[in-house]
């Protein structure tokens, strides 16, 4: 069941029943004072079906009140940074999290799981809250944090090492040991790039370390990414087309990522789960939008 009413600080001061508007106002306080809430909470407090809830928490998300996640919310004011520029969170959203609800599919009950740092696969951990008894073994604080607070039924495992300067994730030999002795069931793994002839990049060589490991250390292998990251590659290769058995994404542009597993012999299995009202004005928008991301935060890759 739902938080008891006691737990909302904000009440009616004459008894009278609530307006849209102050229901909204009032759903608002509570998710900044308390960091997150749930659809059932809302229920419970105003009286409300489920349909009512979401609607308004979708519409306070259009309004930049607070961020949905699986089943609730989170305070935007409160939330956690990622392990990106904030700005980076708010590209390509819908295509994100499309992936990440595909992603979601191939997890079951009792998986152990590496989930790489990233905007996509923090979406991804958000998809998670109905699984049960689920590991999460990850390098980003972020995703880790969120998951502590809002997956009732997941362990968390953050792996230590020297944390990345104005970043929120651990790289670093102490990072690699850890991996070095784990074995898990599935690993979800994002990337900065791919490109045809150089495979999958990131920008930071602590950071492709850490991938390569994760990739290592995991029965199967998934590649989380919106179709933006097929472009000319970053500063250091961690991965080809070889090192994955399943590649997800929103849609393959002109055919690339199909083209190179098919060149290489690879076995890896494509799948594109597009984001309702997919165009292809829309996958034009999401290639412009990521270039303007990307020169907001540009920077040059670091060696450790």
């Amino acid at each position: 069941m739902c938080g008891a009413k006691d737990m909302w600080q904000s009440t009616s001061s004459d008894g009278r029943r609530v307006t849209i508007d102050e229901r909204r106002a009032m759903i608002v306080e509570e998710v900044n004072r308390r960091s997150s809430i749930q659809v059932t909470d809302i229920c419970e407090r105003f009286g409300v079906s489920e349909v009512t809830a979401r609607n308004d928490l979708d519409k306070l998300e259009k309004g930049g009140k607070l961020r949905r996640t699986h089943g609730g919310a989170v305070s935007i004011s409160r939330t956690i940074t990622v392990s990106y520029p904030d700005q980076r969170m708010n590209i390509n959203v819908e295509a994100k999290r499309a992936v990440a609800q595909k992603a979601a599919e191939f997890v079951s009950n009792g998986d152990s799981l590496l989930i790489d740092t990233g905007t996509t696969t923090f979406e991804f951990v958000n998809t998670l809250y109905d699984k049960r008894n689920i590991t999460i073994v990850t390098s980003d604080l972020s995703i880790a944090t969120f998951a502590d607070s809002n997956l009732p039924h997941a362990d968390v495992m953050l792996l230590g090492g020297a944390l990345r300067k104005n970043h929120r994730y651990m790289t670093g030999s102490i990072t690699n040991e850890i991996l070095g002795r784990l074995h898990l069931d599935k690993a979800f793994v994002a990337t900065d790039s791919f490109h045809e002839e150089y495979g999958f990049t990131t920008e930071y060589t602590g950071n492709a370390d850490v991938k390569r490991l994760m990739l290592r250390r995991a029965r199967e292998r998934f590649m989380i990414m919106d179709a933006s990251k097929v472009r000319p590659p970053s500063f250091i290769q961690f991965a080809t087309i070889c090192d994955f058995d399943t590649v997800i994404t929103d849609y393959d542009p002109e055919g690339v990522i199909a083209r190179s597993i098919a060149d290489n012999g690879a076995h890896a299995h494509l799948i594109e789960a597009r984001p309702d009202g997919f165009t292809a004005d829309t996958a034009a928008d999401e290639v412009g939008e990521f270039e303007v991301g990307r020169q907001a935060t540009r920077h040059v890759g670091r060696v450790m």
